[in-house]
């Protein structure tokens, strides 16, 4: 799984996030970073409000928490995720000894992205094309 740092540049580097069920996503800096949240319509659900998109906690009944606004959560993007992202661009994933290195395509040719989990590895390889 990438780490909130590497999720948090992404979305600083302008990866938008459309929430749907699956996808993982955390509360940061209010005592909840360490704690993963999964969109699924019995538990969290996507509720388009006139002030903006919320994440709605359904069932939550021992919080005190009944939404978040989308703006206040990082998205915890999953493997399939950041390849769609990459589209085109993405060439293979190879398994490394301690890891795993993406492969993109690139006006000057393949770039190889390599981190401990593919994931990560696909993380920074979407930060190079976002950044371009």
């Amino acid at each position: 799984m990438i780490s909130v740092e590497l999720a948090l540049r992404l979305r600083t580097a302008g990866l938008e996030w459309s929430p749907a069920s699956g996808d993982r996503f955390v509360i940061p800096d209010r005592g909840m970073d360490t704690e993963i949240f999964v969109v699924s319509q019995l538990t969290v659900d996507v509720h388009d409000a006139p002030t903006g998109r919320l994440l709605r906690f359904n069932g939550t009944t021992e919080w005190a928490l009944d939404s978040v606004e989308q703006e206040a959560v990082v998205w915890l993007p999953w493997e399939g995720q950041l390849r769609d992202a990459l589209g085109p661009r993405f060439r293979r994933l190879e398994p490394l000894g301690d890891g795993f290195a993406v492969v993109i395509g690139g006006p000057d040719g393949e770039q190889r992205h390599i981190d401990v989990d593919a994931e990560r590895a696909y993380a920074r390889a979407l930060l190079t094309t976002l950044h371009s």
